[in-house]
């Protein structure tokens, strides 16, 4: 699970260090993207623009309006006009529209009769037939806009028709291929590109110091959440060894206030690594340990508001490992608001059969294995030198002693921890 954990965190901080990076790429990405479709829309516009300006401008002059009235008699709907029926028609206008098309910038711009023969046009040997695409809309007074293919290919084009008084004589189609205004919109794409090639630089590089500043700010964190990893643990063993020392502290006022200082010279000399060991009856240690451990215990459990009974055989091999077992025990039963604690030892060959009954609260069966882990407490540390720590050291110190620690509910209605380990003696 911790791997899982440790796992996610590192995918989510490379999430986070590569975030810029993609961010940026996405952002010029779909900037370049929508620039190129407004710049594709205006080009297209201003196009269409500017075929409906110069064809409704050239439909309108006056001299395009002669002329094209002028050869309505040449030609009928069954008997349209040729090329020398409007011979001078096209010499009078074809050098307008030549000049149209050079300084406007249209591909094409076609006059024609009132039967949509072409009066004039770019190629000569269109001059003199009839338009191919349709125009009866256009020569029966309505303009038209839109995309047509004639002899040149596709082109985005104009319609407009040419008026004598209220009469039409004739058309005018100015048109821009569509293949010219690809051309120019690739032309604008290119010089857009260099502006996104270099915003895309520009972002990759923002990006990239963006990504070794987090970068950096992770690896801080990570020393740090790493010395406070290490403190923590400090922190944790010396609460400990603090929480020990105050069990061993009570065993000996206990001791002292029996009298008996050759075993209280003997018990520090034995918690003391060091320290030379003073001679004493091994019994007699052991039955003065044992009544100064229960004693000091009494007085500590009486003054968190509880009463304690014992069940101790007398001949018992206690040792400190014992006393610091029950010590905490029996106070964590306390302290967990029990009025009643019984504290029971017995010793069947070489194994160590104790138990703690208390009438307190109990301990929630979904919480008996948490309740184990340093720093697990149901109750407030009002000291500030940290809870949890008791039932932590009594597993460790009967799984030490190749024992087990088993959690139940005592006769009284609280919790019962009982423990079989190895004897020492």
């Amino acid at each position: 699970m911790r791997d899982a954990r440790s796992t996610a965190a590192r995918a989510a901080r490379w999430g986070l260090v590569g975030l810029p990076s993609v961010i940026v790429l996405a952002a010029v990405g779909l900037t370049t993207v929508i620039a190129a479709g407004v710049q594709e829309r205006r080009i297209h516009d201003d196009t269409a623009q500017r075929v409906s300006e110069v064809a409704t401008s050239i439909a309108e002059l006056d001299e395009v309006r002669g002329t094209v009235a002028s050869m309505s008699p040449a030609g009928s709907a069954t008997d349209l006009a040729d090329a020398a029926d409007l011979a001078s028609a096209t010499a009078a206008l074809q050098p307008l529209t030549d000049l149209i098309e050079r300084t406007t910038g249209v591909f094409y711009v076609v006059i024609t009769d009132d039967e949509g023969v072409r009066i004039t046009h770019p190629s000569a040997d269109q001059r003199g037939r009839q338009v191919e695409t349709a125009n009866a809309s256009v020569l029966a007074g309505t303009p038209f806009f839109g995309v047509e293919t004639g002899p040149s290919g596709s082109s985005l084009r104009a319609k407009v028709p040419v008026r004598d008084g209220g009469d039409v004589v004739g058309m005018v189609a100015v048109g821009v291929l569509q293949s010219s205004i690809l051309t120019e919109r690739d032309e604008a794409l290119g010089e857009l590109m260099p502006w996104a090639l270099g915003a895309l630089v520009a972002g990759t590089l923002a990006s990239s110091v963006l990504a070794a500043l987090i970068e950096r700010r992770f690896r801080r964190l990570d020393a740090l959440a790493a010395e406070q990893e290490q403190t923590a643990r400090t922190m944790a063993a010396l609460r400990e060894q603090a929480h020990e020392f105050g069990t061993r502290l009570h065993v000996l006022h206990g001791l002292v206030s029996h009298g008996d200082t050759q075993d209280a010279v003997a018990y520090i000399s034995a918690a003391m690594p060091g320290l030379e060991p003073r001679p004493t009856a091994d019994s007699r240690l052991g039955a003065s340990l044992v009544s100064a451990s229960v004693e000091a215990l009494r007085s500590e459990v009486a003054a968190l508001g509880a009463r304690l009974e014992t069940q101790i055989d007398p001949d018992v091999a206690i040792d400190e490992t014992v006393v610091l077992i029950l010590s905490n025990l029996c106070r964590n039963a306390a302290e967990a608001g029990a009025t009643r604690v019984r504290c029971s030892l017995a010793q069947v060959g070489g194994i160590l059969h104790g138990a703690v009954d208390d009438d307190g609260p109990g301990l929630d069966p979904r919480e008996q294995e948490r309740a184990f882990g340093l720093g697990f407490s149901s109750k407030p540390d009002r000291t500030g030198t940290g809870r949890g720590i008791g039932l932590a050291v009594v597993r460790r110190a009967v799984t030490d002693r190749g024992g087990e620690l088993l959690v139940s509910r005592s006769a009284w209605g609280g919790a019962r921890f009982a423990f079989d380990m190895e004897a020492r003696g």
